[in-house]
C-alpha cells in the first residue's frame, strides 16, 4: 500500500502531481482544499466559516482541518493507498498526522516564490464547471469564457497579490518547520517543481522508485 502526502506552497503544481501519482497507481487522491470548496459550494456551516477565513486570505485553523482530515481518512476507500494534498501545514497537524497514520513518503515540491506569484495570480475558474485554467500554461480558447461550458472565467476571491503575500509568509513562517519534522524521520523527497509535469512526475516515480 502507498501512502504519501504531498507538499509545498500554494502554486507549486502539487495537485496536479497528485493526481498524476493517483492515476497510475490506483490511490486516492485527498485535498484539503477541495473538500473546503464542496463545503462552500454546499452551503454548509462549515463552507460558510471557511469562505470568511479564506476571503481574509488568512488558513483554516489547525482544529478544523485536523477533523475534516481524520473523517476523510476513516472512510477506508483507500485500498491501495492515499496521497494527502493541503496537510499538514502546522506542527501541530504533523505532530497529530504521525501519531495516527504511517506514511510512506513526503513529497515536497519547491518553487521559488516569484514563479508562485506568475502562476497563481494567472489562475482562473470558471463559474459554471468549476474547471481550472492558467493564462500561463492553460489558456481558453476565448478569453475569459469556458471552453467547455461557456461559463465565465474569474480569478479566485483569495488570489489577489495581498492575499497571496500572507499566504507566502505564513507558509514559509508554519508549513517549513513541518518539513523538519518529517525530515527527521526520513521521509522527505524534495523535488524541483519548474519542468514541465511530465518531467516532474517522471522525477517524482524515480524517486519512490514506482
Amino acid at each position: 500500500m502507498h501512502k504519501y502526502v504531498i507538499m509545498g506552497v500554494q502554486g507549486c503544481g502539487k495537485g496536479t502531481q497528485a493526481k498524476l501519482l493517483k492515476e497510475s497507481l490506483d490511490l486516492v487522491q485527498i485535498s484539503v482544499g477541495d473538500i473546503f470548496r464542496w463545503h462552500i459550494k454546499n452551503h454548509t456551516k462549515l463552507g460558510a466559516k471557511v469562505k470568511r477565513i479564506v476571503a481574509s486570505g488568512s488558513l483554516v485553523g489547525d482544529d478544523v482541518v485536523e477533523e475534516i482530515v481524520r473523517r476523510r481518512l476513516a472512510d477506508h476507500d483507500w485500498n491501495y493507498g492515499f496521497i494527502l494534498d493541503g496537510f499538514p501545514r502546522s506542527a501541530s497537524q504533523a505532530r497529530f498526522f504521525l501519531e495516527s497514520y504511517d506514511i510512506n513518503a513526503v513529497i515536497h515540491i519547491r518553487v521559488p516564490d516569484e514563479v508562485v506569484r506568475q502562476r497563481v495570480l494567472s489562475r482562473r475558474l470558471c463559474r459554471g464547471c468549476g474547471l481550472d485554467y492558467n493564462l500561463i500554461s492553460h489558456r481558453p480558447m476565448v478569453e475569459n469564457i469556458c471552453d467547455v461550458c461557456g461559463g465565465q472565467l474569474d480569478s479566485r476571491p483569495d488570489d489577489t497579490p495581498a492575499a497571496l503575500a500572507e499566504r507566502l509568509q505564513d507558509y514559509h513562517a508554519k508549513t517549513e518547520p513541518v518539513l523538519e519534522l518529517f525530515r527527521g524521520k526520513e521521509l522527505v523527497l524534495d523535488i524541483d517543481g519548474t519542468p514541465p509535469p511530465e518531467q516532474i512526475q517522471a522525477e517524482i516515480r524515480s524517486r519512490l522508485g514506482v
